[in-house]
Parts: structure tokens; sequence; C-alpha cells
């Protein structure tokens, strides 16, 4: 079965430290679509299932192997990317790593249906910033480049960037496994709370595939 994504994105609500100097200047503004326009609807509550026919023997489409490294070379992004999935407390197990990225499992691999999740730490008080850091500054058309385990690049563009604060995040829209493809990339980002060690917001890029 696979783990909620409700319970898979709290994981980010962690920072791993104290903030780092990007985080105490103001936050730029949102760029391009708001994330209700460029996200699926939100799906309605399961009913019945129809009762359907189906070819005796169903053509299976082949898996694209997993996304292992990551580029926005205009933010001068390039970070390994590691599979991961939901820690013992239901939290996205992002790799503690702050230059490197996760990608959920358990979600689309980058170019099939749905959403592609990649997310990582900001900053942390011993390793720095992280290398999704610059993701702040995140343009509308800014090119993104997912490699795979064969060798084979997916390329993406920016359309839209948004900071969200985490009790807002609309988890089930952004973990969608339906829709057109997209590439959806999550850091912290707002105002670092220390009673809580972590940052209130995340920063949202979402990404379509490019021809």
């Amino acid at each position: 079965m696979r783990p909620a994504a409700a319970g898979a994105v709290l994981g980010l609500a962690v920072a791993l430290g104290v903030p780092a100097a990007w985080q105490l200047t103001r936050e730029p503004a949102a760029a391009g679509a708001p994330l209700e326009q460029v996200l699926p609807p939100q799906a309605p509550p399961a009913g019945p299932p129809p009762v359907t026919t189906r070819d005796a023997a169903p053509t299976v489409a082949p898996e694209r192997p997993a996304p292992v490294a990551l580029a926005v070379p205009a933010l001068g992004v390039e970070a390994p990317v590691d599979p991961v999935g939901v820690r013992a407390d239901g939290q996205m197990a992002i790799p503690d790593d702050v230059d490197r990225v996760g990608w959920y499992r358990f979600g689309p691999v980058p170019g099939r249906e749905g959403s592609a999740v990649l997310a990582g730490h900001v900053d942390d008080r011993e390793q720095g910033l992280g290398e999704l850091a610059p993701l702040r500054e995140a343009e509308v058309d800014a090119q993104v480049l997912v490699t795979d385990a064969a060798g084979g690049t997916t390329r993406w563009r920016v359309v839209s960037r948004v900071q969200v604060d985490k009790q807002a995040l609309p988890v089930d829209r952004l973990f969608a496994r339906a829709g057109p493809p997209r590439l959806v990339l999550i850091t912290c980002g707002g105002e670092f709370l220390p009673e809580v060690g972590g940052y209130e917001s995340n920063v949202v890029v979402v990404a379509e595939p490019l021809p």
C-alpha cells in the first residue's frame, strides 16, 4: 500500500539547524501561475468502482528508470537524487545531506502521469545552505533537467513558484498520481521558528515537461 501523501509531506516541516543568512532577507514575490491553476483539481470522494471489462492480456507500459540527478542551470543547482519513502513517524524521509535531494518513490517517476515530487532541506547549521536554497528565486520558463538511472534526461519548464504556509499545503494535489506529468520541487522557506526548530513555510516550484 502506498503511504498517505498527507503524512509524507510533513517531513518538510523540519529544518536541520538554525537559519542561514539567505533566509534573513525578504522572500521574493511569487512567480508564474498560482498553484490552483497548475495542479490537478481536488479528487472527489471515491465511490463504488464501475464494472468494466478489459483485454485478457493488457499491455503494460514499461517502467521509467528512477531519477538520479536534478539540475536547474539558471540557479546553479546540481544535486544527486535519492529515492525516499516515509519515516516511521509518517514524515517524508528527506536525505540528511543538504546537497542531496529526495524523490518520493511511492509517487510517479518524472515524466509519468501525475506529480513527481523532489524535496530537500534548505540549510543546516553545520552543512550550510542546501542545494535547493536557490529555488526561492526560480523564474517562470527556467529549465529543469532530471537525469534517470539509464542516462536519459527529461526537460521541464517552470510555470509556478509560490511560498505556502506548511499548514496550508495542498498535499493531495501536490502528490497527485493522475493528470498530466508535472515536476514538483519543494524546500523550506519563510521565517525560521526557533520554538519548533523549523521554517514556517515551504517554497514550491512546479514545472511542466518540455517537448
